[in-house]
C-alpha cells in the first residue's frame, strides 16, 4: 500500500499522520474521500506523499495555504525543470504533449496564455450559445426515456466534446478516434501496460495534431485552431511543439473536466430534492447552484503538479528544494474556516463562486472556465426542463465513483437516471 514517505520513525509524521496519508492514496477511500482529506487537514496539512506514480510529493488540503500555492512563483509548473521527476510520473513520450502553458512559467507561459486568450474570448464563447443549445437538445432527443440508463457516455461527456471540437475545429468524423486517444492519455496508471499504452496514444494523438494543423494551414477556416495556425505563421508566435501541445491541451481539458462536473452536479441535486428545489427556481439560483457543486465536489480533485524551485516553509513544513507539490482542490473546498457546514450542499451558499478553487486562482487560474460555466448552465437548465420528474436508477448511497487512487479527477464511474419514472 502506498505511504506516507515520512514514517513515525523519522518524527515528521504520527502514526495517525501517516495512516491518514496512506488512505489518500488508496483505492477505498475513493466512495468519500471527504473524511480523510478533513484528517489531512487537521493533522498534516502540507503532507509528504508516495502516491502511485513513485514520485515523492506534498500535498497541501487547506484553503488559505492552498490558494496561495496555486499563485506562488517559487512553485514551478515547468516540469522541464523537474525532469527526472517528469520522466518518472509521464514517461519521455508526454513531453510532446506538454509544450504548452498548462506546463509552463512566466515569461513563457504569459506568451501562450495572451495567444489563446486573444482567440478563446468571451465574445466568441457566447457566440456558441445557441450551438450549444442545439447539440444538448440533439443529444437529449436521442436518450432513452422509458427506462434506466447511463447519462454519462449518453450525455455528459459527448456535450462539452462535441463543443470543444467544433470550437476548435475538428471534423466530426475524426472526433471519436481523437476522444479514444484522449481517454487513454488521461487514464491515471502506473505500470508497464498502462505505460505502454499511454505511450502509443500519445504518439497518435500528436501524428493527428500534427497533420490537423496542416490541414488549418492549407484550409483555415473559423476555428480556434486556425485561428492559433495563423498566429504561428503571421507572427511567429507559437513554436511547431507549442501549436501542438497547445490544440491537444485545449482538446482534453476542454471536455473531461466539464463531463464530470456535469455528472456531479446531477447526481447531488437529483440527491436532495430541497436543493433541488432551490436551484430550479430561476436562471440566476440555477447558475449559484451549479457554483455550490464547484465547491462541494469539484471533478478537479488535485492540482497538476508544482515543483519548488527553492526550499519552501508551509506551516511549518519543510518543502524541500526540487520536491513535487499538488493542491488538494476537494480538500479547500470543504476547508471549516472559510466554509460553514462544508460537507453540506447549500445551493443558496452566499460565497461560493467568489471562494472555491475548483477553476483554480493565480496566474493559472482556467482559461476555459467561462465555456465551462456556459456549458453547464445550459445542459443542466435544459435537462431538468425536459425532464422535471428525472430521479437517480440508484439509491444515492449505492452510486459508483472512479477508483484511480490519488487522481486529478473527481467524477462517477457511471450515473445511472430514469428521465421519466412515470
Amino acid at each position: 500500500m502506498t505511504q506516507a514517505f515520512a514514517s513515525e520513525e523519522s518524527g515528521a509524521l504520527s502514526r495517525e499522520e501517516a495512516a491518514a496519508a496512506a488512505a489518500a492514496c488508496s483505492r477505498e477511500f475513493r466512495a468519500d474521500p471527504h473524511p480523510v482529506y478533513a484528517t489531512l487537514r487537521e493533522t498534516a496539512p502540507v503532507c509528504p506523499m508516495s502516491p502511485p506514480h513513485g514520485v515523492e510529493t506534498y500535498l497541501i488540503t487547506r484553503y488559505d495555504d492552498g490558494r496561495a500555492a496555486l499563485a506562488d512563483p517559487r512553485l514551478s509548473k515547468d516540469m522541464y525543470g523537474a525532469i527526472d521527476a517528469y520522466h518518472r510520473i509521464f514517461g519521455d513520450s508526454s513531453i510532446a504533449l506538454d509544450d504548452n502553458m498548462l506546463f509552463s512559467d512566466p515569461p513563457k507561459h504569459t506568451r501562450l496564455r495572451r495567444i489563446v486568450g486573444s482567440t478563446f474570448t468571451p465574445k466568441r464563447v457566447e457566440s456558441l450559445r445557441t450551438r450549444i443549445q442545439e447539440i444538448t437538445d440533439g443529444l437529449l432527443d436521442q436518450c432513452p426515456t422509458s427506462g434506466p440508463f447511463n447519462l454519462l457516455p449518453e450525455f455528459c461527456f459527448p456535450l462539452p466534446l462535441q463543443v470543444i471540437c467544433e470550437l476548435l475545429g475538428v471534423p466530426e468524423n475524426e472526433r471519436k478516434q481523437a476522444q479514444e486517444w484522449s481517454a487513454t492519455v488521461a487514464q491515471t496508471g502506473f505500470g508497464p501496460e498502462a505505460r505502454k499504452a499511454l505511450e502509443i496514444a500519445e504518439g497518435n494523438l500528436r501524428e493527428y495534431l500534427v497533420d490537423l494543423c496542416a490541414r488549418k494551414r492549407k484550409a483555415p477556416d473559423s476555428g480556434l485552431l486556425s485561428a492559433l495556425v495563423t498566429a504561428k505563421d503571421q507572427e511567429g508566435a507559437l513554436t511547431d511543439s507549442e501549436l501542438v501541445s497547445t490544440a491537444w491541451v485545449l482538446l482534453f481539458a476542454g471536455h473531461k473536466t466539464t463531463a464530470y462536473q456535469i455528472g456531479n452536479t446531477v447526481y447531488h441535486l437529483l440527491s436532495r430534492p430541497e436543493q433541488k428545489r432551490l436551484a430550479l427556481r430561476d436562471d440566476a439560483s440555477l447558475a449559484a447552484a451549479i457554483e455550490e457543486v464547484f465547491r462541494f465536489e469539484s471533478s478537479v480533485e488535485n492540482s497538476t503538479f508544482r515543483w519548488a524551485k527553492e526550499d519552501i516553509v508551509i506551516r511549518d513544513q519543510l518543502i524541500p528544494k526540487g520536491a513535487l507539490v499538488q493542491i488538494s482542490i476537494t480538500g479547500a473546498n470543504r476547508d471549516p474556516e472559510v466554509f460553514a457546514d462544508p460537507n453540506e450542499l447549500d445551493v443558496q451558499r452566499p460565497n461560493a463562486q467568489a471562494a472555491h478553487l475548483a477553476f483554480g486562482y493565480g496566474p493559472h487560474y482556467c482559461a476555459g472556465a467561462p465555456l465551462a460555466r456556459l456549458e453547464i448552465q445550459l445542459a443542466l437548465g435544459t435537462l431538468f426542463r425536459r425532464h422535471p420528474h428525472m430521479a437517480l436508477a440508484v439509491a444515492p448511497e449505492d452510486a459508483r465513483w472512479m477508483t484511480v487512487p490519488f487522481p486529478a479527477f473527481r467524477g462517477l464511474a457511471e450515473l445511472p437516471v430514469v428521465l421519466d419514472p412515470s
